[in-house]
């Protein structure tokens, strides 16, 4: 039987500075996407990376005196650590300076040049070189960047273009035969919209550089930053030197963005592939954005919290669980510290505190087995359909209120109180016959609650492997879907330590 196959991305990050809270946003996402889709037994190929040929990491190799090689190989270990330090388990992290790569967009670039859709001319405009890309007049009238809030600055230039505008009924009729191409529903109009007003032909290179890909029909042209970047979502499958893979993968099934990029991915990206043969990806993801003060947080604004210093005080989990629980994916979010501080407390008085209080109990006490009537198999449905629309948060509440259950079910029964005689010579025959049957439902209550807990951490694992995996090793049991249909173990269950440090 051939395995069902799940391919997501992010977009790649600009290495000008360490990885912070907003970036890893993203990849965290996709990471829980990753986790959840190789739990239902698909395999899954999950690519990140960085997007090197900026300006941005010129200006910072030269601030801190290196050459932008090692400055980069340098700052690209800081990203991987970062994502190790979160538990994020991608399958390439893709760098534009990877040979093969640099390789395949110049293919890419001769097949589309060959189709005629390339042309040089000269192009002008206002640019900001945050966003790296240019801005018309109606898109910034203030010519201030709407993103970066910096001026904007006007250029002038030789350079080739990609017949963008080429493509608008054919973009137009793919969006209307592929409704769930871009999602959420509402930024779906907003770019047909912006693409029924218009396309213009989009520069694709820059003239007098020395840093980036050479266009391979005119060697004093560099490819421009997103034409180059776009790209990595073909090379990271083996486009070019593993058919076997690429054929397995391609189309990507999702492409996680910021809802700034989203243009870029859901016209510029589809045009190209359309251009060059390519099939298109089946869904764009656009999400909000991370905020502070109502501004988005990031490197050139200044206001974005140092993710290691988080990561020490708070540990990944909490990192993890905070970030998709309170802010639903596809909407801005306002990130605090404060905020965080709530959700690693509400995972330590819930969680935490649940499986601490079983696993003592069930040290003291022992377990026998019993129907655990607290589940109800309709949960996974709705937990598996939210999960695969992205809509985490209430995933996330959907799980956190069987949480919720089973801590109200054990202050309920009680099965710490059983009248355990210290000595049992003080009681009657009768009162030990009553003694033994509290002992035995309180055994079976433990048992309903463990098998509970195994079923909560599966389900968790995506969001929070690390406190799952321990759960599981104590618990004995696999992180594997097929794991909740089984019978725990009655007689491998440890004392659990404390999951979580209440702040």
């Amino acid at each position: 039987m051939v395995k069902k196959k799940f391919y997501v991305t992010t977009p790649i990050y600009y290495p000008s500075g360490k990885p912070h809270i907003g970036s890893v946003y993203t990849t965290i996402a996709a990471d829980v996407l990753s986790r959840w889709y190789k739990l239902l037994g698909y395999e899954v190929f999950f690519l990140t990376g960085t997007d090197e040929h900026t300006k941005k990491v010129l200006v910072e190799a030269d601030k801190n005196g290196k050459n932008v090689n090692n400055y980069l190989d340098e700052i690209t270990k800081v990203f991987k650590k970062t994502f190790e330090s979160l538990d994020i388990n991608y399958d390439r992290f893709i760098r534009t300076s990877d040979e093969d790569h640099k390789k395949f967009v110049q293919y890419i670039l001769n097949v589309i040049n060959k189709k005629g859709d390339i042309y040089k001319g000269k192009y002008e405009g206002y640019y900001c070189n945050e966003c790296e890309d240019y801005y018309t007049e109606r898109e910034a009238s203030k010519l201030i960047c709407p993103i970066h809030g910096k001026n904007l600055e006007f250029l002038k230039e030789d350079s080739y273009f990609f017949k963008l505008s080429k493509y608008k009924d054919k973009l137009l009729d793919f969006y209307e035969k592929n409704p769930n191409f871009i999602s959420p529903e509402y930024r779906r109009s907003e770019i047909i919209n912006r693409v029924k007003e218009g396309l213009r032909d989009l520069s694709i290179s820059r003239k007098d550089l020395n840093w980036g890909i050479e266009i391979p029909f005119d060697k004093e042209h560099r490819v421009y930053v997103w034409f180059d970047a776009l790209n990595n979502y073909l090379t990271g499958v083996g486009v070019l030197n593993d058919k076997k893979l690429f054929k397995k993968f391609w189309p990507a099934d999702l492409h996680i963005v910021g809802k700034d990029i989203l243009w870029f991915h859901s016209v510029i990206w589809p045009a190209i592939l359309i251009s060059a043969g390519y099939k298109i990806p089946k869904k764009i993801y656009a999400h909000g954005w991370l905020t502070s003060n109502d501004k988005k947080i990031g490197k050139s604004l200044g206001n974005a919290d140092d993710i290691e210093e988080l990561i020490k005080k708070y540990g990944s989990d909490s990192i993890r669980y905070f970030l998709f629980k309170v802010i639903p994916f596809g909407e801005d979010g306002e990130y605090s510290e404060k905020n965080l501080i709530e959700r690693n407390n509400e995972l330590a008085n819930k969680l935490g505190n649940l499986v601490s209080r079983v696993s003592s109990l069930v040290e003291k006490k022992g377990i026998e087995k019993s129907k655990n009537k607290l589940f109800k198999k309709s949960y996974l449905k709705k937990i598996s359909w939210l999960i695969e629309n992205l809509e985490f948060d209430k995933a996330l509440n959907e799980i956190f209120a069987f949480v919720d259950i089973c801590n109200e079910y054990i202050q309920k029964k009680k099965p710490w109180d059983t009248g355990d005689p210290e000595n049992s010579l003080e009681f009657s025959g009768l009162q030990k016959i009553q003694n033994e049957k509290r002992l035995s439902e309180a055994r079976k209550v433990l048992y309903e609650l463990a098998d509970s807990i195994k079923i909560i951490a599966i389900l968790l694992w995506p969001f929070i492997p690390n406190t799952c995996e321990k759960i599981a090793k104590n618990f004995s049991f696999k992180i594997d879907y097929s794991e909740i249909n089984k019978t725990i173990s009655v007689k491998k269950i440890r004392k659990e330590e404390n999951l979580f440090k209440r702040v």
